[in-house]
């Protein structure tokens, strides 16, 4: 990669001294046999890249929607302690914070069962959204949070109000809340896209993109179809893919001890920061691969998606 295409990609991310990534969608808990869990994809996601920008003095910021309830002051109470700001987070006054039933089955890999018509399904457009996309330097959004009308209308909004941004589709496609629309929508409105293995074919299928099974063909399909800068494929233990400037990167992943109870949630979410803050930092493709690989690596390793991150594991300049 040339001098020239990593100045090409910082522009296209908004890139400041002090970069601004927005987490845009589901706040809500996981709620387990034995515990609760601050959780949400894109609560997930911003946690993690607060923390990794904390060496520029970057900032997390969560758009989202919790109830006048206890579980909603518990939430944001949790994510100003981390330091992220909550000055976009919406209070309900009818409906409740989001809660997911989360079931782990004999390999640790999570099932969930998600409550509908809570807060985060009625996130409103407001001025203090309208700002925030216009100078942010990232923003993460998924399908999961586009299922009611309202909260679509406002999170195609704000994303289509940000193109300075690095915009960061993560499909996240949940049982039956996704539509083939949703996803050609969300794919137009995205400069880089990030997919598990079990996604990329669905949405190859849903969209009509033949790639000959082959997953390298059908991940290169979908960058062309949608004049993407860049796509990530992850594929658990095997690492991710980083689809760039016609190449195809890979990289190491790290071995941490799991710690007992580890869970797979997050892990994912955790990655997705990873590449979005190695981008947002202007790192060759193969140090950013290596820095997805280690924050999902870690976070697969724990209980819960948003363990703090260790020292180890942050960017170092």
């Amino acid at each position: 990669m040339t001098d020239i295409d990593s100045m090409h990609v910082a522009q296209i991310a908004g890139i400041s001294s002090t970069p601004t990534v927005v987490g845009l969608g589901e706040a809500l808990f996981d709620c387990f046999d034995d515990r609760d869990i601050l959780g949400g994809a894109p609560i997930n996601f911003v946690v993690h890249a607060h923390r990794l920008l904390s060496v520029v003095g970057g900032r997390g910021v969560v758009v989202s929607r919790v109830g006048s309830d206890g579980l909603g002051d518990e939430l944001c109470e949790t994510l100003r302690v981390r330091g992220l700001d909550v000055s976009c987070i919406q209070r309900d006054e009818r409906r409740p914070t989001g809660t997911v039933r989360v079931t782990l089955d004999a390999g640790g890999h999570a099932e969930y069962d998600i409550v509908e018509g809570v807060a985060w399904d009625f996130l409103a457009p407001n001025a203090a959204l309208d700002e925030l996309a216009g100078r942010c330097s990232a923003v993460c959004f998924g399908t999961l949070a586009q299922r009611s009308a309202t909260s679509r209308e406002t999170i195609q909004r704000f994303v289509a109000q940000a193109p300075q941004a690095l915009q960061v589709f993560d499909v996240n496609m949940r049982q039956q809340y996704f539509s083939g629309e949703v996803v050609e929508q969300g794919l137009r409105l995205a400069n880089f896209v990030k997919l598990n293995e079990d996604e990329l074919p669905r949405v190859c299928g849903l969209l009509g993109i033949a790639g000959n099974d082959d997953v390298e063909r059908q991940a290169w399909a979908l960058y062309e179809a949608f004049d993407l800068r860049g796509l990530a494929l992850t594929r658990g233990a095997k690492g991710t893919l980083l689809f760039r400037d016609g190449e195809t990167y890979s990289g190491d992943v790290p071995a941490f001890s799991a710690e007992p109870g580890a869970d797979s949630v997050g892990a994912g979410d955790g990655c997705c920061a990873g590449l979005v803050c190695g981008t947002l930092l202007g790192w060759p493709p193969r140090r950013i691969v290596d820095l997805a690989n280690a924050v999902g690596a870690f976070v697969a390793g724990r209980r819960g998606a948003t363990p703090e991150l260790p020292e180890s594991i942050l960017p170092t300049l």
